[in-house]
């Protein structure tokens, strides 16, 4: 058993430890950073899809308006 704590205690004091306790770090850092580029993507992908929800009501509304102007011209 103190085999095992000694292997352990001396992994995590050797380059390997540091290195793992390095990347924990960085990957501790990158986790905010992460989010904050998910956030931004998500409001991106809503803007556009306001953004064709938009269009698309607008080329109904042309579209409703040439017709009804054309009904218009022809009763006229």
């Amino acid at each position: 058993m103190t085999d095992k704590i000694d292997n352990a205690n001396q992994f995590t004091r050797g380059p390997q430890g540091r290195m793992l306790a390095a990347t924990a770090m960085g990957m501790s850092a990158l986790k905010p950073i992460l989010h904050f580029q998910v956030l931004m993507l998500r409001m991106w992908a809503d803007s556009i899809e306001r953004f064709a929800g938009n269009y698309e009501k607008g080329i109904e509304e042309t579209a409703t308006t040439a017709s009804e102007q054309a009904d218009r011209e022809r009763a006229a």
